[in-house]
C-alpha cells in the first residue's frame, strides 16, 4: 500500500516508457507467486476471512501499513484502496490460501514506477513460520517483482526490534541503508530499519 516519501532511498528516476511498462505488469498481475499455497488478488468478499487471519497478533504486531482499527470494515477498505492502486500501478494485495481455501498469508506490494522500485511488506501464518518457508517464498516474490514486474530496486523497512525479518533480509542480500520514521495509515509513526538490493545485485546472488 501506498508508503510515506522517506523511501526507497535510492531513487533513479527511469524513462516514461520504463514507468508505464512496470505499471501495465502490475495492472495484469493476478497474485504474487508463492512456495506451494495458491495466490490471487484479495477482493472485498475476503474480508472477513483476512480480517480474522490479521487478528492473530503474531501476524500484525510487525506489520505498520495494516489499518488501525482492525475490523472487517477497515480490512475490507484496506483491500479497496489497493484494488484502486492496482488500477494505477502502484500497488496490489495478494492472498495466499492452502487446499482447503483457508488463508496461510498475504504479499502487499507497494511499486514506484517513475523510479523502478518496490516495496513488499506481508505475512505467514504462525504455524508456518519458523520452518524456512519465509525465506523461500520472500525469495521467490523478490525474483518475480524483479523479473515480471520489471523493477530495478528493492527496498524493504521493519521496526527496530524486528529480528526474523532482518535476519531474513541480511540472509537474501540486502544492504543495510539505515533508518526512517514510518508513518502508518492512522498518522503514528515508527522507526524501522531499511534495506535496499538492485536487480543486477539480486542476479549476481541468486546465480551463484
Amino acid at each position: 500500500m501506498a508508503n510515506d516519501s522517506k523511501i526507497p532511498i535510492t531513487r533513479t528516476e527511469v524513462s516514461a516508457e520504463k514507468a508505464e511498462a512496470i505499471r501495465q505488469a502490475v495492472r495484469t498481475a493476478t497474485g504474487v507467486p508463492t512456495v506451494e499455497d495458491q495466490s490471487r488478488l484479495a477482493t472485498p468478499e475476503d474480508a472477513d476471512a483476512f480480517h480474522a487471519f490479521l487478528m492473530d497478533p503474531a501476524v500484525h504486531a510487525p506489520i505498520y501499513l495494516l489499518p488501525r482499527p482492525l475490523t472487517p470494515e477497515t480490512v475490507r477498505t484496506f483491500i479497496r484502496d489497493h484494488q484502486a492502486e492496482q488500477e494505477k500501478g502502484e500497488g496490489l494485495l495478494a492472498l495466499n490460501f492452502c487446499a482447503d481455501g483457508t488463508i496461510t498469508g498475504y504479499s502487499d506490494l507497494t511499486i514506484w514506477p517513475d523510479w523502478a522500485a518496490g516495496e513488499m511488506s506481508g505475512a505467514v501464518h504462525p504455524a508456518q513460520q519458523s520452518q524456512g518457508r519465509g525465506l523461500k517464498g520472500a525469495a521467490i516474490a523478490f525474483g518475480w517483482m524483479f523479473d515480471t514486474l520489471g523493477i530495478d530496486l528493492l527496498c524493504e523497512t521493519a521496526a527496530l526490534d524486528n529480528i526474523r525479518t532482518a535476519k531474513l533480509l541480511d540472509h537474501l542480500g540486502f544492504t543495510r541503508r539505515g533508518e526512517v520514521l514510518s508513518t502508518r495509515p492512522d498518522g503514528s509513526t515508527r522507526p524501522s530499519l531499511v534495506w535496499e538490493i538492485t536487480k543486477d545485485s539480486w542476479a549476481k546472488r541468486t546465480s551463484r
